[in-house]
């Protein structure tokens, strides 16, 4: 007779799978195959693995599945494919699997509000990680007032009463400004992400406030919003220099958004950096530009695990947490001119 087995880790062990998949072989779930289902029982009768009913009762209770809610791409250059997102992806499914939990994706158009019917409500995932707040601002005040368990990924909003966490964009900011003051710049532009997200508006602030500080106006020529993709941040290069020709550096509020710019600038004959220096944010392809892209860079490794760590927290016991990542300067060829 086979030796006796106690817990599910043995016969993961033993079947070559994970926990949370013998969980949902032996609960019946439709996410496992027919195959694996009758090899995992086999192996359990081998073995002589008796589940525990009550155990079993709280399991079924769980999916083992947490949702990354992002809105729909408006084009094939966003989101899912954007370097950002694709990172947090890589991160946020490596951090669940160290709690036996797997991630699926939930791309929602900006119209369809049912979404939390069909995969919370209907027991489809756990929780969810949501992205780009503004997109579902109806949605987290539903999420918020069911104490659901959520997190958003982004910046923090007033009197909010549900898991955050986000980089430090006041900071962010006013870094990619001082140092482009501080190679001797004064006509600096502002390309923003999505007009009216929190995140932006942040960065917005501390370009204002920086400029002020050095006694420099505020002219809003200088300033226009894209959509985080490569093309949007090449438009905006194209309308800023219609519209402020003599400038000489800028703030991209991505690095795809500042690869773009860089495009304009060189179609229209300007040299990065010796005529115009550009700082991104993110530090997701600097080492890949040319030339090598200055950025504020944000962890996103260090981010996708602090935000799975606190969704986990929060759905075991309730613990709302608000965690405020730094950020970092990251200086490369793109922003320093020959003569600075």
């Amino acid at each position: 007779m086979s030796e006796k087995i106690k817990t599910i880790a043995d016969i993961a062990k033993l079947a070559g799978v994970s926990k949370s998949t013998v969980s949902r072989a032996l609960n019946d779930s439709p996410l496992i195959s027919q195959e694996t289902k009758l090899r995992i029982h086999a192996i359990a009768r081998e073995h002589q693995f008796a589940i525990h009913q009550g155990a079993r009762n709280l399991s079924l209770q769980r999916t083992n599945i947490m949702a990354f809610v992002i809105p729909l791409a408006p084009d094939d250059d966003y989101m899912v494919t954007d370097p950002f997102i694709h990172k947090l992806v890589g991160t946020y499914a490596y951090a669940l699997n160290e709690y036996d939990y797997d991630l699926l994706i939930v791309q929602v158009h900006p119209e369809e509000r049912d979404w939390i019917q069909k995969y919370l409500d209907a027991k489809r995932v756990d929780g969810c990680i949501l992205c780009h707040a503004q997109e579902f601002a109806q949605e987290i005040a539903t999420l918020a007032r069911r104490k659901a368990p959520f997190i958003v990924h982004g910046a923090l909003s007033p009197d909010q009463s549900y898991c955050s966490v986000s980089g430090d964009d006041l900071t962010g900011g006013r870094l990619a400004m001082q140092h482009l003051l501080e190679t001797g710049r004064k006509q600096i532009a502002f390309i923003g992400g999505v007009y009216g997200e929190t995140e932006v508006i942040l960065r917005h602030q501390s370009y204002q406030e920086t400029l002020k500080e050095a006694g420099i106006a505020y002219d809003s020529a200088l300033v226009t919003y894209g959509d985080y993709t490569r093309k949007s941040g090449y438009l905006a290069m194209q309308q800023l220099l219609r519209q402020r020709p003599e400038l000489d550096a800028v703030f991209a509020n991505n690095d795809v958004m500042a690869i773009g710019a860089i495009e304009a600038l060189r179609e229209a004959g300007r040299q990065v950096p010796d005529d115009v220096s550009i700082v991104g944010y993110d530090d997701t392809v600097g080492d890949n530009c040319c030339p090598p892209l200055t950025t504020v860079r944000q962890d996103i490794v260090k981010i996708g695990k602090i935000v799975v760590r606190n969704l986990m927290q929060y759905l075991e016991d309730g613990i709302i947490t608000t965690t405020i990542m730094p950020v970092e300067l990251v200086v490369r060829k793109s922003s320093v001119p020959s003569f600075a």
